[in-house]
């Protein structure tokens, strides 16, 4: 993975740590539909394209799990 992506998703696990999973301010950021607790976001620009895809626990538990980052091509959704 390129440097400037592995930088951009170390800013992304900051801002949901001290933010919170909703990250609306990134690059194509959203909800995945029909998969509750699901989001995902743009890490970078070009080619190839990078997403990060994370998964928040939910019923009040403040935990975040990263499931995916890689090419667009191959996310899981």
């Amino acid at each position: 993975m390129p440097e400037k992506v592995r930088d951009a998703l170390h800013s992304l696990m900051l801002e949901i740590r001290e933010s919170g999973p909703v990250r609306g301010d990134w690059p194509n950021y959203g909800k995945l539909q029909g998969q509750p607790g699901f989001h995902h976001c743009h890490l970078n620009k070009g080619k190839p394209r990078y997403v990060a895809v994370w998964k928040e626990a939910g019923n009040g538990i403040q935990l975040v799990e990263v499931r995916y980052v890689g090419t667009h091509e191959k996310a899981p959704y």
